[in-house]
């Protein structure tokens, strides 16, 4: 890939709902970044958003309001990435076209929602030689990136299991996600678990997913377990009915150690007894990366809305100007996301054990 090197790497926004709002006022404290076009169906939507930028000093916003109009902002030879905050459900049809018209793409998760859609990505990026990456957050939580650290060093031996898991109680949300996720049979929202956990066990290098078995329960509680080509193992948990507390699970089981994030930050070492709470945290952000701590520090400085969210984004225009891949590649992108249909095959089906493509080779 060739590297940009602009001045501020010039960005199309499509969607201006909760994420595309809060994608907004993210980048007025990006620097080497700007929002130079906003897509969505809703003048009042792109008024306000117009306005947003406006009041952090941004102007000369181009606007395209309308059913269609997400093409023409893609078809905008100002524009370097285009970010796509819609729902889910159209997340790969845009990707696929703003790739087509020479744009890298970020796209919220999961990237899309079959196999197909998640092949379209991967072979679309192979040939237009543009990136597609996922704004996976939960891959820059700052217990993760200090876990990963951790596990670089060998402090934890060999890994043999994680689990991950979106357990959030949204039964009073009225939002579209609310409904979209009402009938679907397995994982609808996968990402969130998976990604970090795959990034810990060096999936699509080192290792690589082979398949799952999923099972789904009355209240639409889902689990899902992964096996794979080294025989290691992954429970993956959705649960956004019951009323149990906010939870990513965030577990690690190696040869050496155990690491946890809730519903208490846990150590524990071999032959040692275990640690928690504040203590816990400090151990691990010793094991911060120099530059993980500086954007840490500096988005704690600027009061930001979500850490994991500035170090994501700081990450990303990085790597877009030096012209290297993103940390999440596009294979990642459909790998982490391919599991929302493969889990609801595997469930309707009497857990049935279904096989996992590996994106990294022809499908």
């Amino acid at each position: 890939m060739e590297n940009i090197q602009p001045t501020k790497v010039k960005i199309g926004l499509i969607g201006l709902g909760q994420r595309g709002t809060a994608t907004l006022r993210r980048y007025a404290c990006i620097p080497d970044a700007e929002i130079i076009a906003l897509a969505d169906l809703s003048a009042d939507a792109l008024r306000q958003g117009q306005a947003l930028l406006e009041q952090g000093g941004q102007h000369n916003i181009a606007l395209f309001q309308g059913e269609s109009q997400w093409r023409l902002l893609c078809q905008n030879t100002q524009i370097d990435i285009v970010y796509i905050c819609t729902d889910w459900g159209s997340h790969a049809r845009m990707a696929v076209y703003a790739m087509q018209q020479g744009k890298h793409v970020a796209l919220e998760v999961p990237a899309a929602m079959t196999v197909q859609e998640c092949w379209q990505l991967v072979l679309t990026s192979r040939e237009t030689g543009r990136y597609c990456t996922m704004l996976e957050n939960c891959c820059y939580d700052t217990f993760h990136l200090g876990i990963m650290e951790m596990n670089r060093k060998g402090l934890f031996g060999e890994i043999s299991h994680c689990e991950g898991a979106y357990i959030h109680d949204l039964r009073t949300d009225q939002g579209w996600m609310s409904y979209t996720v009402r009938d679907h049979l397995g994982n609808p929202y996968p990402t969130h678990g998976l990604g970090p956990v795959c990034q810990l066990m060096d999936i699509g290098s080192s290792d690589h997913l082979r398949s799952l078995v999923s099972m789904s329960a009355p209240g639409h509680i889902n689990n899902t377990l992964i096996k794979t080509e080294r025989g290691r193992t992954i429970l993956l948990q959705f649960d956004e009915r019951t009323p149990r507390p906010y939870n990513r699970l965030q577990t690690l089981c190696g040869t050496l150690g155990f690491a946890q994030k809730y519903p208490l930050p846990t150590l524990q070492f071999d032959g040692q007894p275990p640690i928690t709470g504040a203590e816990a945290e400090a151990k691990i952000e010793s094991h911060w990366s120099s530059e993980m701590r500086q954007l840490i520090t500096e988005g704690r400085h600027l009061g930001v809305e979500n850490l994991m969210n500035y170090v994501m984004d700081r990450r990303l225009v990085h790597a877009l100007r030096h012209g290297i891949a993103p940390d999440i590649t596009v294979c990642d992108a459909a790998l982490w996301s391919c599991v929302t249909e493969l889990s609801a095959l595997s469930a309707s089906a009497g857990s049935k054990p279904i096989e996992i493509p590996d994106f990294t080779k022809n499908p």
